[in-house]
């Protein structure tokens, strides 16, 4: 491609944001189309983490390397409270922070709305309300979700508590997941983040305030329901078209705890340089993301075959030392890792194709508002997975 011609790129997350802010300031013409009407619309103002315990790098400073400032509103959380599934409590600490809490969604402050001023300052002109069918030229698949391999259903909410975070583990109030409770400046979310059993939502939702108001304290005023969903595979190539696929569309999350920001962003930055090079995408992904997202589908077979009662070891084991650094030695790449691999492959759609979500008769929040249609390149080639 030349310097001159318009590269397209669509959907404004942050994977497509960061790309598409990268390139601008190269010098590039970027173009990004977005179907919904603003930015962060699957979101309303719902606090999430940007995780900083899989490498020795600070995540933050991975963004200013990247040209990208992380002017939206986050707070460093090194320390909260785990539960087993027992409702047995450990408190858990980093050394540095364990995640930096931050809010999605299109209102002041939030990651999205930060990211859309930067690439417009940059000079990117994004266009809202363009749903892509198609397109030809150079461009950057960012839509999002393809499918939903974990949803996380809650409530955010006003509260005296004071600030914390709280994580509990266990089927009985997400299955195959978790349960959470951040609250920050008398502001909270709580959520079941689940694996399956998408059918119940309601039923392993309310299990979960039920439990955070009896080991947590929780107290909400005015709640207002949300839900979110996301998407995780290990693709072959995460080209289509010979266009790069990155964030969610590529499946680009941790298969163990559902975590993505982290990977979007990245994978938005190697996208773009990859165009402005001539690099190779998937040689860069492979060396950049694949190791570190084989860990987690490997740590996802190992909380599968554990169970609760290895839930449980593996909460006292992370309250014993630097929760953080057990953390990123659970996700350093290895041998032994990638030898697992193959079988981790082989277990690793299960847990991640809920049986009880077909999309027939369902009212799970994937079928209420995932986007089941994606955009295809003019010269289309069926993506790899």
């Amino acid at each position: 491609m030349t310097a001159g011609e318009e590269i397209t790129v669509v959907g404004a997350g942050p994977a497509g944001l960061a790309c598409a802010i990268v390139l601008s300031r190269a010098g590039r013409r970027v173009i990004v189309r977005e179907w919904r009407s603003a930015v962060g619309q699957r979101f309303h103002g719902d606090f999430q983490g940007l995780e900083n315990w899989s490498r020795d790098g600070d995540v933050l400073d991975e963004l200013a390397a990247a040209g990208i400032a992380a002017d939206f509103d986050c707070h460093g959380v090194d320390k909260g409270v785990l539960f087993a599934p027992s409702g047995r409590r450990y408190d858990v600490q980093g050394a540095r922070p364990l995640f930096y809490l931050l809010r999605r969604g299109s209102g002041e402050g939030t990651l999205d709305s930060a990211l859309l001023r930067q690439a417009l300052a940059a000079g990117v002109e994004v266009r809202f309300g363009d749903r892509v069918r198609e397109f030809s030229g150079p461009g950057v698949l960012a839509a999002g979700p393809r499918q939903a391999s974990v949803i996380a259903v809650g409530h955010l909410f006003e509260t005296d508590m004071e600030d914390g975070a709280w994580l509990a583990l266990g089927h009985d109030v997400a299955p195959g997941g978790y349960a959470y409770l951040l609250v920050r400046n008398g502001r909270g979310t709580i959520a079941s983040c689940m694996f399956t059993g998408f059918r119940d939502e309601a039923k392993y939702l309310a299990a979960a305030e039920a439990f955070f108001q009896a080991r947590a304290g929780l107290v909400m005023r005015n709640p207002h329901p949300f839900g979110g969903y996301g998407n995780m595979r290990l693709p072959v190539t995460a080209m289509q078209g010979g266009h790069p696929v990155i964030g969610e569309q590529a499946g680009f999350q941790d298969a163990l705890a559902g975590f993505g920001m982290r990977y979007a962003l990245r994978s938005g930055v190697l996208a773009a340089h990859s165009i402005l090079d001539g690099g190779d995408y998937t040689v860069r992904w492979r060396t950049e993301l694949a190791p570190w997202l084989t860990a987690g589908v490997v740590n996802r077979l190992m909380f599968n075959l554990a169970g609760e009662f290895g839930m449980s070891l593996a909460a006292a084991r992370l309250a014993r030392n630097d929760a953080g650094l057990a953390l990123r030695r659970a996700y350093a790449p290895s041998l032994s890792k990638r030898l697992l691999l193959p079988l981790a492959r082989r277990w690793y759609r299960a847990p991640l194709a809920d049986p009880s979500c077909n999309h027939l008769d369902c009212d799970c929040i994937w079928c209420r508002h995932g986007d089941h249609e994606p955009p295809r390149a003019a010269t289309t080639l069926a993506e790899e997975a």
